[in-house]
């Protein structure tokens, strides 16, 4: 079996495969474009990916014994962690080879950065007792690793609950809470000193207590994990802006480049809030005065908003209930009444050609970062797809729902 080229790859899906006949490389090879076609629309078709260099060769390596065939399957990817999963669940669905009743399972996602980064370590070491003991190191790397040191031991316990902090907490307006000890750590060796861990999903009371007196930016993991604590950060603090890792990214593997581009492209926390249907937790108050008639109907007219809002999102539960698994897409009017079904093979197309009006789209598929630009340019105020791609410039203009956010699935 060729050597998988792991230059651009960052996972390896291993798998088995199994026949009741006597199969060969190009029938199990066949079997998994054939078969997987379609599935999962046009973002994740394993066509279109190994065109596009996002899926590499997929090797093959089958043995026939006995009237039966088994075997191995590698399949290099350089997407996402999330995408290369749902392209290993994918390939399970495969149930033939050819005439033969077949059965694949997937064994192991392999991080073959993980691996990558072990032999650099490795043979860092080696060259590091090798090397001559009159080379001079650059005067430059002497300064950046004085530097480093310098910012590791700059790190601190801060508050009663000893949380993980930059040496700037106190002096600084400004502070950027992140998850954990490391985050804070990287945030440091690029100069940042104004960071502090929550160290867990429970928000302590010295960042409860910070936030009242500082302008606090949000910065969390791009995973589910980072939700989780950004939901409960916006709910408990007062949090002005947020600014989050890339999609299935973790802050402390980011680079400099990274970090800064992710903290620039913060985003106003009340928009984050609104996005995730978030209310603040009211503390109780001793003294309620008597609202005034204006704030009644104040109060009344946000009572009726919101009434209106959650039955827009019953429409849109069972809208995307009734197109889960059929890859095909709803085109909405203002009043939530269908205009056009599509298959999502052609919903750029069709919404990009719409001569009506378009409110909502409703779709069995990936949110990409082409649909939403087709959106913003046709003025629609919400798209709900299965997830959110890799989304770089999001418009505030449009309100992006996903399966999980409807309590879908």
């Amino acid at each position: 079996m060729g050597k998988i080229d792991l230059g651009t790859t960052k996972y390896v899906i291993h798998a088995r495969i199994e026949t009741n006949g006597v199969v060969e490389k190009p029938d199990v090879v066949g079997a998994i474009f054939g078969q997987t076609e379609g599935l999962l629309g046009n973002d994740l078709d394993l066509r279109e990916l190994q065109k596009t260099g996002r899926i590499g060769r997929i090797e093959v390596d089958v043995e026939s014994v006995g009237g039966k065939s088994r075997g191995t399957v590698k399949v290099p990817s350089s997407l996402d962690k999330i995408e290369t999963a749902i392209l290993a669940a994918a390939l399970e669905t495969i149930d033939r080879v050819g005439p033969c009743e077949a059965r694949m399972t997937v064994e192991r996602i392999e991080d073959v950065r993980v691996s990558k980064r072990r032999r650099v370590v490795e043979r860092a070491k080696e060259i590091l007792t090798t090397m001559v003991e009159d080379i001079t190191p650059d005067s430059i790397e002497i300064t950046e690793e004085v530097k480093e040191s310098i910012r590791l031991r700059e790190i601190r316990e801060y508050g009663p609950e000893k949380l993980p902090a930059g040496p700037n907490i106190d002096d600084s307006d400004a502070i950027i809470v992140v998850e954990g000890r490391a985050d804070v750590l990287l945030l440091l060796k690029y100069g940042i000193k104004n960071a502090i861990a929550v160290e867990g999903t429970s928000i302590p009371k010295t960042i409860v207590n910070l936030s009242k007196k500082k302008t606090v930016t949000a910065f969390v993991d791009g995973d589910r994990g980072g939700e989780l604590i950004l939901r409960e950060l916006l709910q408990v603090a007062e949090v002005d802006f947020v600014a989050r890792a890339p999609d299935g990214k973790e802050v402390e593997d980011l680079t400099k480049k990274e970090i800064f581009k992710a903290l620039r492209n913060k985003v106003p926390a009340e928009q984050v809030m609104d996005y995730l249907s978030i209310k603040k937790k009211e503390e109780p108050k001793p003294f309620a005065p008597r609202k005034s008639q204006r704030q009644k109907k104040q109060q009344a007219a946000q009572q009726a908003q919101q009434a209106q809002d959650n039955g827009k999102l019953e429409t849109f539960r069972k809208f995307f209930t009734d197109l889960s698994g059929t890859l095909k897409a709803f085109l909405l009017d203002k009043d939530a009444n269908i205009i056009k079904e599509v298959a999502v093979r052609d919903l750029a197309m069709a919404l990009k050609n719409s001569k009506e009006v378009v409110s909502v789209v409703i779709f069995d598929g990936v949110i990409t970062q082409r649909l939403v630009e087709i959106a913003a340019e046709k003025e629609v105020e919400c798209l709900v797809g299965a997830k959110v791609g890799n989304i770089v410039k999001k418009p505030a203009s449009i309100r992006l729902l996903t399966a999980s956010d409807l309590g879908v699935g």
